[in-house]
């Protein structure tokens, strides 16, 4: 029971970008589609969920005085990974998320998790704690890029679905704003009601 409440708890409760508001700069940047956001969120979960796992691995093997440079040498090689692959195999998504890729290894929720989190609790816990914030990060964006896109374009996932022109503010960065404030405070009512 308690694995699954560190499962879910990265949804709603702690939500990253909805209830700690972390992790905002590829939020805002990257979410002008779906599938951008979507794309972004799967491979901050695969970095934040590799790296819970080699951090609660080697915990007790790491000096004090070097835990979080050694958390960010960790990161930084999941992130390697996940760049050379997505250059491989996805280079149209590789191109659109640009710099925001290798800015993964400085975001503030997968160095959080390691060091508030992984580096304190055992491996099954620390895997399902990385793969539930991931997937709930991985939801905002995927949430924020639909409500952009449908606003912006009148498509979703690159389906047009409504003719003509779309409001364009959506698709610029002040419509970024816009979105993630209203989408925060529908989030907010939302877990109030349930609580």
């Amino acid at each position: 029971m308690n694995q699954l409440k560190n499962f879910t708890k990265g949804f709603i409760k702690e939500n990253p970008v909805f209830a700690l508001f972390l992790g905002l700069c590829p939020t805002l940047g990257v979410t002008t589609t779906a599938i951008n956001g979507m794309g972004m969120g799967l491979a901050t979960t695969f970095v934040l969920l590799m790296s819970n796992v080699v951090v609660s691995l080697i915990k007790n093997f790491i000096p004090d005085k070097v835990r979080i440079p050694s958390f960010i040498v960790i990161i930084a090689s999941f992130v390697t990974i996940v760049e050379l692959i997505m250059q491989a195999y996805l280079p149209a998504l590789f191109e659109a998320l640009g710099l925001f890729i290798p800015l993964i290894v400085v975001n503030c929720i997968v160095l959080g998790r390691a060091e508030a989190f992984a580096s304190k609790n055992t491996l099954l816990s620390s895997a399902i704690d990385g793969l539930g914030m991931g997937l709930g990060f991985t939801f905002a964006l995927t949430l924020l890029g639909s409500v952009r896109e449908i606003l912006g374009s009148g498509s979703i996932f690159g389906l047009k679905f409504i003719g003509g022109e779309g409001i364009l503010i959506f698709i610029l960065s002040p419509g970024a704003f816009i979105a993630l404030g209203y989408l925060i405070v529908i989030v907010n009512k939302l877990s109030k009601k349930g609580a």
